[in-house]
């Protein structure tokens, strides 16, 4: 990360960046884990940066919050036990806390500075999340929850930060993590993964892709553009029950409104059936990936 007197610059790869304007570094902190950064940024408001990758901005983090969360939420008939990994800001636990059949969410992240700093400086992300009594907030390793998990979940998202060498959420995509997740799903249970960008790390999206697969009989993935990340960013997901690809437009939009969900900022039946298109490209990429991801051999995004 390179923080200076007005620029922030975050690189996707060695050769291409994306820079921000910013007005204030507001809070820096190194901790066992990963450096956090919240910064006041030009464009897109208060910004949450770890080992400077920007995780949420307040201008358009419901873009990916409510894209990561609902496809999975709405393909349950009536998820009551979510897991979520990671997420310390809060805006997944935000936006599962909206179904009604939910009657407890487990929120896993392995830094309480993430979740602390988020909570002071960008409260307008959980909007009140962490204080909900369906809301339970666990500090420790979200791998050794689930090894040791003998509950069993209908909905698991995986709010992770990237898989990067060295970072504390590489062995969160590797094939015997996706088995020991479903042990711990219910009979219909779903587990949905950001899944990094489908441009700049292509070849790890597909490869978290085929990971998923080995694993799942229901298994697919899809992407939506987030601005402030400057790329289409994938999810992938594995289902024991529905699959998320099967419902269309109006299923959407009957299962949101009758569970009540209103004031979604961006998605709704029409885009939801959208994400699930992939380009061509990406496409031919996904299908002749071979690579597994595993503990021995992880992924990784370029740094």
């Amino acid at each position: 990360m390179s923080l200076g007197w007005k620029w922030f610059t975050e690189y996707q790869t060695p050769y291409s960046a994306h820079m921000h304007g910013i007005r204030e570094i507001l809070h820096s902190r190194k901790t066992d884990y990963q450096q956090i950064d919240i910064v006041d940024s030009e464009e897109y408001g208060r910004m949450l940066l770890l080992d400077g990758k920007v995780q949420s901005t307040v201008r358009d983090e419901y873009f990916y919050h409510e894209c990561l969360v609902h496809p999975a939420m709405l393909s349950h008939p009536k998820p009551t036990e979510v897991l979520i990994l990671g997420g310390g800001e809060g805006g997944a636990l935000r936006e599962v806390l909206r179904h009604p059949s939910v009657r407890r969410a487990v929120m896993v992240d392995i830094d309480e500075g993430v979740v602390e700093a988020s909570k002071k400086f960008m409260p307008e992300l959980s909007m009140g999340a962490f204080e909900d009594s369906r809301a339970e907030l666990v500090i420790g390793d979200g791998r050794k929850y689930v090894e040791g998990c003998r509950e069993k979940f209908d909905v698991i998202i995986m709010d992770l930060t990237d898989p990067l060498e060295g970072g504390p959420g590489a062995l969160l995509y590797t094939k015997e993590f996706y088995e020991l997740a479903r042990e711990a799903m219910s009979s219909r249970g779903i587990i949905v993964t950001q899944a990094t960008s489908t441009y700049y790390s292509s070849y790890c999206f597909a490869a978290i892709h085929n990971t998923m697969l080995k694993v799942f009989k229901n298994f697919g993935g899809y992407h939506v553009w987030v601005p402030s990340y400057d790329s289409m960013w994938g999810f992938t997901y594995g289902a024991l029950g529905r699959d998320p690809k099967r419902m269309s437009a109006a299923e959407v939009e009957n299962e949101l409104e009758r569970r009540e969900i209103k004031n979604l900022r961006y998605l709704d039946g029409r885009i939801y059936e959208k994400l699930f298109v992939l380009p061509k490209d990406l496409m031919k990429e996904v299908a002749e990936c071979r690579r597994i991801a595993t503990d021995e051999e992880p992924t990784f995004m370029p740094i």
